[in-house]
């Protein structure tokens, strides 16, 4: 991994600055004055951290064409937690486990807007494969809209066995697939108040056999429309928003 992830975006940026973590310098589009943007001037210089005007075509360039918003940070890579550090989140917060597994997610993007989702509903921790699987980048803290900088994420060297480790632990294992109970059916409702692991499967080919093998109950979302999939990520949102609903 590089020494220094760049992250783009005025959302991101700013709760970068909030998080604590080492920034080296902050790069501002030249004429941006608007309020978002005097924000993260005002906490760079109370945090006398370094920032530079520069042309819009030279952030442009550094972050790829990638929309930007007029703001760029380079800061220390994020640190990964691990399975051990997720356990003891929840343990500490009085709660029961709630962790979301991405079996060979590859798309920033959505990536990203898990994270979003995950923040605002309580999950103590995302674990992701260490191969064959999106890691964290500039993409990511952008779509998260900076909820990288508070979801703890974990890499895992093998799915099946970090499965199998979390029901000795009595987790409940819950796959998101087509062949799986309406998640609004009445029959399951209340069972999501335990610890429980949700696994979201990658993009168009969902989760692999051998993760669905070793799930305890397979959930889909019931859908009356033309189209009879959802993006990962939206899909992940409707599901983690049931299971933090029946958990309240």
């Amino acid at each position: 991994m590089s020494n220094e992830d760049i992250i783009f975006g005025r959302n991101s940026v700013i709760e970068l600055l909030k998080s604590g973590r080492n920034i080296n310098r902050i790069l501002i589009a030249e004429g941006n004055r608007d309020a978002s943007i005097q924000k993260i001037i005002s906490m760079a210089k109370e945090k006398k951290i370094i920032f530079e005007i520069i042309s819009r075509e030279r952030l442009d360039k550094i972050s790829g064409n990638q929309n930007h918003q007029g703001v760029i940070a380079y800061t220390t890579p994020i640190e990964y937690s691990t399975l051990e550090e997720i356990l003891k989140f929840a343990e500490e917060k009085n709660e029961s486990p709630f962790i979301i597994l991405l079996d060979e997610l590859e798309d920033p993007h959505n990536f990203g807007a898990i994270l979003r989702t995950a923040d605002a509903v309580g999950v103590h921790g995302v674990l992701i494969p260490k191969r064959r699987s999106v890691s964290i980048n500039s993409t990511v803290a952008k779509t998260s809209a900076g909820a990288v900088e508070y979801v703890k994420v974990a890499q895992i060297d093998n799915v099946a066995r970090t499965i199998k480790q979390l029901k000795e632990k009595f987790f409940t294992i819950i796959g998101s697939d087509i062949d799986g109970l309406e998640i609004f059916n009445g029959r399951i409702f209340n069972n999501f108040k335990d610890a429980i692991v949700l696994i979201i499967g990658s993009e168009g080919k969902g989760m692999r056999r051998l993760t669905k093998e070793h799930c305890d109950l397979l959930l889909k979302i019931p859908m009356r429309g033309k189209i009879n999939s959802l993006n990962a990520s939206v899909a992940a949102a409707v599901l983690m928003y049931e299971i933090f609903r029946q958990r309240q």
